[in-house]
């Protein structure tokens, strides 16, 4: 409540006081952002691997006097901006890998990148929109280095690789971030993020206090039974059977043992592997598959009874099991009191009736390891030309972003930062 109090009082006078100002830098760097935008689209890298795309974000923080550290995290970057006086320190935060997809778009910038990802051969492409988040951040980045006047602390500019997850064997990410101290020296008060959506209008933002983002668990499963000839089941144990009842089990804990007006919660199997031929029951299975969860509660509970299920039904069938857990994202949390004092940024930068309240989504982020350490506020910015009837999700080769919707994001995050920074 004292960060909304604090917010009502200044706002008025630090947004208006500047507007003429700021209204001047947010027209001219608009071009500048969607040519950024358009150059790391056409050179996509993957995660660990983004080299030459550090390297631009680099040349552009040096080129504005900012302090700046590389190979944070293998290969991110971060800028230092000092205001003209003392105060809090706030991080900024943007994802600048790419994926393992092949672009189907026919865009003059379309990415004919391919590289080798865990062994085959793929094209690469900015499939999330994590061009737009770098380009985006590159563009707050020139406009309030122009306004150190205005600026009562410091802010972090944290451009982050491999939020898509580090290749197998690797460390990365945000996760790694941390490790090498990207919240310290200068300790970070709290951290803004956001993601650009192909689903949500330009022009709008939508937001939700606590969880917005799933936690994301890959689990493995592996199954032991005995070795037959598949016209004699009865002289063997059957891993393949087993696996099924488990799965079947599995979906129970969702459908029958979750409090679901709490929060959505999904189990999802996505492989199985067994056998080698038609006629011969295998010794052994392997599933492996992904928990998303939105309530810390309720993971653990989904945890417990999966490893109860699995090996009591594996025991049932006159087999062995074994599960196991890897933690790929926590839950994308936003501080409820850090999200009550920024709404009315939000609402002032893209019009009340413009900012909304989404419900939570199972994807995974893992921004939600900056908010396991410092009060953090996550939001989606419109994407879609406003009218649009045909959608392309993330992570497909048909993925599209309006190109006009940046703008917002580049205003909304310089106003986040200011405000955060001005409240006392």
């Amino acid at each position: 409540m004292k960060y909304f109090l604090l917010l009502v009082c200044l706002f008025g006078s630090i947004t208006l006081n500047a507007q003429t100002d700021f209204d001047a830098d947010f027209n001219a760097i608009e071009s500048k952002v969607i040519e950024w935008r358009r150059h790391f689209h056409e050179h996509p890298e993957l995660s660990n691997q983004e080299f030459k795309t550090a390297e631009k974000i680099v040349a552009h923080l040096q080129s504005l006097g900012m302090e700046v550290q590389t190979g944070v995290g293998k290969t991110g970057v971060v800028g230092l901006l000092k205001g003209n006086t003392p105060g809090k320190v706030v991080a900024l935060r943007a994802d600048i890998d790419a994926l393992p997809v092949t672009e189907r778009n026919d865009l003059p910038f379309k990415s004919t990148v391919t590289a080798e990802f865990m062994g085959i051969k793929t094209g690469v492409m900015h499939a999330c929109g994590h061009d737009t988040h770098t380009a985006i951040l590159m563009g707050v980045a020139e406009v309030l280095s122009k306004h150190k006047d205005k600026i009562n602390g410091t802010i972090k500019f944290i451009f982050q690789p491999a939020e898509e997850g580090p290749p197998p064997g690797e460390e990365g990410g945000a996760k790694l971030m941390i490790k090498e101290g990207v919240l310290e020296n200068p300790k970070v008060d709290a951290i803004f993020g956001l993601h650009i959506n192909s689903a949500t209008p330009v022009g709008t933002i939508k937001y939700k206090s606590g969880g917005i983002m799933a936690a994301v668990e890959r689990f493995v499963i592996n199954v032991k039974g005995k070795q037959t000839h598949g016209s004699q089941p009865w002289s063997g144990v059957d891993p393949i059977l087993i696996s099924a009842k488990i799965i079947d089990g599995l979906q129970t804990i969702v459908s029958r043992e979750l409090n679901l007006t709490q929060e959505a919660a999904v189990i999802t199997v996505g492989k199985i592997t067994s056998g080698v031929r038609f006629n011969i029951i295998p010794e052994s299975a392997e599933l492996i598959g992904t928990v998303r969860s939105l309530d810390a509660d309720m993971k653990a509970q989904i945890i417990k009874r999966m490893t109860e299920m699995t090996e009591t039904i594996a025991k049932a069938y006159g087999g062995e099991a074994t599960i196991t857990f890897e933690n790929n994202t926590s839950i994308t949390y936003n501080d409820p009191d850090l999200t009550a004092a920024m709404l009315p940024t939000l609402q002032k930068v893209a019009g009340t009736e413009n900012v909304i309240i989404t419900k939570a989504v199972t994807g995974g982020e893992d921004f939600s390891y900056f908010q396991e350490v410092v009060p953090g506020l996550y939001f989606f910015l419109g994407g879609m030309t406003p009218g649009n009837t045909e959608v392309f999700p993330h992570h497909t080769p048909d993925f599209v972003i309006d190109e006009s919707g940046m703008l917002l994001g580049v205003k909304t995050m310089t106003q986040l930062a200011l405000d955060y920074l001005n409240q006392n």
